[in-house]
């Protein structure tokens, strides 16, 4: 990361104007602490936040993953949105594509966790409806922190069974085989993890969005162009009415753009 240019006053238009009025933290790389304080969760309620990438055409992937479109800073913000959750929630089928294994514990994070009175590190937990899962893999049988498993009372119960015998621990969010978003995240909160981070995939993303209970989005826009079929960051089943977010931050290096919105 060469370095982040924080946006101070998004009226100007002038890109050259910006950099003008910039800190003098735009001229070097942030530290991770200064990072963690920029991405800090509010303390007053569980707040769920996710974190994507985008194309600057829309695409969500390139080749079926959102390495392809990344950049070294944006996993930089990754790793510290990481460091600040108590767990990540992701979908079963994100799971599968993008090889996910258990959250690590990082130094750089160790003593504002434990001052948050926080794990080493976040639990994974994984919605699946079918749990067509391999629960052989290290993020059930060897993490650090137990992994969670989100599903519906209808759910296969040998599945159910299966994921309890390699370790996870079984949360159930809904009254057919289905995960509601809201009871999920309220289970998760009755568990004491109420610092929520959404990794996606776009499925699960456009789940919570539809159910109305994402807090903020951490968007990273990428300057690139893929045409293309690529989903989008959130699909599925689209709102009424479109839920109008607030521009809370805006950071940028090298022609990536890192967005905060909040729910207004």
């Amino acid at each position: 990361m060469r370095r982040l240019l924080p946006v101070t006053d998004l009226t100007i238009a002038d890109p050259a104007d910006a950099a003008g009025r910039t800190s003098a933290a735009s001229d070097r790389e942030w530290t991770l602490d200064e990072l963690a304080d920029a991405y800090a969760y509010p303390a007053t309620r569980p707040w769920l936040r996710a974190n994507m990438v985008s194309t600057l055409d829309g695409a969500a992937q390139h080749e079926g993953r959102s390495q392809g479109i990344s950049s070294a800073t944006d996993m930089r913000i990754f790793g510290t949105l990481r460091g600040l959750a108590d767990v990540i929630v992701v979908g079963a089928e994100t799971v599968r594509l993008e090889g996910y294994r258990p959250a690590r514990a990082r130094d750089a994070f160790a003593a504002r966790r434990a001052a948050a009175g926080q794990g080493p590190a976040p639990a994974i937990a994984v919605v699946s409806a079918s749990l067509d899962l391999d629960f052989s893999l290290p993020l059930f049988v060897s993490p650090l922190v137990p992994t969670l498993v989100i599903t519906g009372a209808a759910a296969p119960s040998d599945r159910i069974r299966a994921a309890r015998d390699a370790g996870a621990e079984v949360l159930i969010a809904g009254d057919g085989a289905a995960v509601e978003p809201a009871r999920a995240v309220a289970e998760l909160a009755a568990h004491g993890l109420t610092r929520l981070l959404t990794e996606g995939g776009p499925r699960l993303l456009g789940q919570f969005v539809a159910a109305g209970v994402l807090d903020e989005l951490c968007l990273t826009v990428s300057p690139m162009l893929t045409a293309g079929d690529a989903q989008r960051i959130a699909g599925g089943p689209g709102v009424t009415l479109p839920e109008r977010f607030s521009l809370t931050s805006l950071l940028e290096e090298a022609g990536f753009l890192f967005t905060r919105y909040g729910k207004i």
